[in-house]
């Protein structure tokens, strides 16, 4: 048996929850990983992985072997980084990931880490706080972008586990077409930021308080996501009763796509606005009363030895032209707190 290869299957595994999609992902059949994970039952004399129809989840002693997978496997890809990279020029994986209404910033990240050191291949995911959470603590996650403000919250010692980086603090819109309910049609046409210089684009139009947003149709985020309880937690400060939204989704693609093909609005941060910049047909609108600002920061496991390709992530995120980047594609997008363009 290939213990190694082995702690990798099971790794997979857990991720996938499904015996199939992990043999797929692990370039395996899948009677060669239900194999390997009966011979790590018999190697250390427990059931790992609880059987029945379909895969059940791991026993608490598959709990404990998985864990110690996960540090076997960091310890062995660092290693082999350490071997396989010359100064300068580090090469490897780095498993990144975060909470879906973070991803543009993200992506935009592992381009330039890409662009700038190409030995590096980032793998790039998108996961819930929780998921995002539970990743870097089994040190399945080398890097993660997502609520920094859970570190306490949680209230899991993480704070004490991961370092943390800032990196902006977003401020929420309401996205909508120019002719969505509630809007003047073509009042405000032809008054584009970017028209001004020859660019169509989204137009940033005027402070909207969360009360009024309430009540519009809307698309949101299901509950189980952060981002939705922020979201409630705004309605109810402003006053708004009960919010139900027109559509729920888990999807943030589906947010905007929903509001450029129908008659709804969608709750979206500043990152997620900047991704619609180019559509013209669409406005974003500042929500106001109450001020809501989150700080998103990219986060780490503190008590490990980084590997090459984490060391080149964290000299890039605190890198003067990578923070004018997320300064231009986050946050504010130059609306100032007056409601007014930058």
């Amino acid at each position: 048996m290939n213990l190694l290869a082995s702690l990798r299957y099971l790794a997979a595994l857990s991720e996938h929850r499904h015996f199939g999609r992990a043999a797929a992902a692990c370039h395996i059949t899948q009677p060669a990983l239900s194999n390997a994970m009966r011979a790590l039952e018999e190697e250390f004399g427990v059931v790992i992985v609880r059987r029945g129809r379909s895969f059940a989840g791991l026993t608490p002693e598959g709990e404990t072997v998985l864990a110690s997978a996960h540090r076997m496997l960091h310890e062995h890809e660092r290693l082999q980084q350490q071997l396989r990279s010359e100064a300068g020029h580090p090469r490897g994986h780095l498993r990144m990931a975060a909470v879906p209404t973070a991803m543009p910033l993200l992506t935009r990240f592992a381009a330039r880490l890409q662009a700038r050191h190409p030995g590096i291949v980032p793998t790039v995911l998108s996961m819930s706080s929780v998921e995002l959470e539970a990743g870097l603590d089994a040190l399945a996650l080398d890097l993660a972008l997502g609520y920094t403000e859970r570190m306490d919250a949680v209230g899991k010692g993480q704070a004490a586990r991961l370092q943390a980086w800032p990196q902006t603090v977003e401020h929420y819109f309401l996205l909508r077409r120019r002719n969505a309910p509630g809007t003047a049609n073509g009042k405000d046409k032809g008054k584009d930021k970017g028209k001004d210089k020859g660019v169509e684009a989204l137009h940033l139009g005027p402070p909207l308080g969360w009360a009024e947003a309430a009540a519009l149709p809307l698309v949101l985020l299901t509950p189980e996501m952060h981002n939705r309880a922020i979201v409630d937690a705004a309605f109810a400060a402003a006053g708004a009763k009960a919010v139900t939204p027109a559509i729920e989704t888990n999807s943030v693609l589906t947010l905007a796509l929903a509001v450029q093909a129908g008659e709804v609005c969608a709750i979206l941060p500043g990152a997620m606005v900047d991704t619609v910049r180019r559509h013209v047909d669409l406005e974003a609108l500042p929500l106001v009363a109450p001020r809501v600002r989150t700080p998103l920061g990219f986060m780490a496991p503190a008590a490990v030895q980084p590997s090459r390709t984490l060391e080149a992530a964290l000299a890039l995120l605190q890198d003067a032209a990578w923070r004018e980047e997320v300064v231009a594609h986050s946050g504010a997008l130059g609306v100032a707190e007056g409601g007014t363009t930058t």
